[in-house]
Parts: C-alpha cells; sequence; structure tokens
C-alpha cells in the first residue's frame, strides 16, 4: 500500500513558522524522524520511506496555499495513490491550540489550502488531520494571526504536539484512520 502525507504551508522564509505552516513544521519532523531529505521535484518538496511494508510518501506543496490542490493531484497520480490513503495535515483555527483531530472527510471551512485540494479534487471526501491553532485574534485580523509566529507559550508545547501529530501519521499508516481517531485525537 502506497500513502502519500501532504504538509499544507507556504514556502519562504517569511512564513517558516508561523501558524499556517503548522503542515510543514509535522512533514519535516516526520521526515527527521525517519532519517530521510527532501528534494524539490515538481510542485513540490518531496521525501519517501517505507514503514512495515507500506510506501510513505511525504510532500510539502511548493505551490503556495491557495493552489494546493495543484500538488496534491498531481503527486497522487503520479504515485497512484488512492484518495483514502492521502492525509492532508493542516492548520486549523476552529479548535484549541494543540488539538489534534484525525478525520476521514470534512468541509474546507474557509482555509483557502482545503478548499483548492477539494475543487481539483472534486471530493470533501479526503482524510486530513487538522492541527487547532485556537482563534485568539481581533475581529479583522485573522490573516495576520494564521501568518504569525506562536505564542512563547504555545512555542514551549508546540514540539510535544508535532511529536503527537506524527504519532498520529504513523497510526494513519499502520492502522487505519478509524482506530487512529479513536485512539489518538485529542480535545
Amino acid at each position: 500500500m502506497n500513502y502519500l502525507i501532504v504538509g499544507l504551508g507556504n514556502i519562504g522564509r517569511e512564513y517558516a513558522d508561523t501558524r499556517h505552516n503548522v503542515g510543514f513544521m509535522v512533514a519535516d519532523e516526520l521526515a527527521n524522524q525517519a532519517g530521510v531529505t527532501w528534494s524539490t521535484l515538481k510542485h513540490a518538496y518531496y521525501t519517501d520511506f517505507k514503514q512495515r511494508g507500506h510506501q510513505v510518501y511525504v510532500i510539502k506543496p511548493t505551490t503556495y496555499m491557495n493552489l494546493s490542490g495543484k500538488a496534491v493531484n498531481y503527486w497522487m497520480k503520479e504515485l497512484k495513490v488512492p484518495v483514502e490513503n492521502v492525509l492532508v495535515i493542516v492548520d486549523d483555527l476552529a479548535i484549541p491550540f494543540g488539538s489534534l483531530r484525525i478525520k476521514p472527510k470534512g468541509s474546507a471551512a474557509g482555509h483557502n489550502g482545503l478548499r483548492s485540494i477539494e475543487a481539483t479534487l472534486g471530493t470533501q471526501a479526503y482524510p486530513r488531520l487538522r492541527f487547532g491553532i485556537s482563534d485568539n485574534f481581533q475581529k479583522g485580523r485573522q490573516v495576520d494571526y494564521v501568518l504569525g509566529p506562536f505564542d512563547p507559550d504555545e512555542q514551549k508545547d508546540l514540539p510535544a504536539h508535532i511529536e503527537h501529530a506524527v504519532k498520529m501519521v504513523h497510526s494513519f499508516v499502520n492502522i487505519g484512520i478509524e482506530l487512529t481517531m479513536t485512539n489518538l485525537n485529542t480535545k
């Protein structure tokens, strides 16, 4: 079985440590733990590794968030990965910071990366790992908030949350989404 893990984010130094790039951060830690390095290929930074007989492909789209669907669609076809074996890691304003929830489908909920993937794939039925970033911003300041760095208090806890997200990715590959939801989703 082949799996495609997609960490959403934006390329460029100015976005590196922002809330919107937490998908990239999880993908980086996944690659780091697997001992693999990134290559710059069509529409994405790319790496892969084997895990318990599964081939795991990992991408970080280089298309910017609003065109993430272009990279996901290209790599799904290129690697022949079925949609149910694609896991998109995404920041989520609707859940508290550090809350991690994997689910088999859902709406874009205003997230431009998910909206692009949904439009390109023509479905909302693809797995996603929602990484809570909270919604602690003043009215009209959403863009500044998601494109801003985590608060100092959040930065202390961020490595543990990223580690849990990596554990969830491994679980998704090894035992599937249903058991991962039951065993590892956090409030």
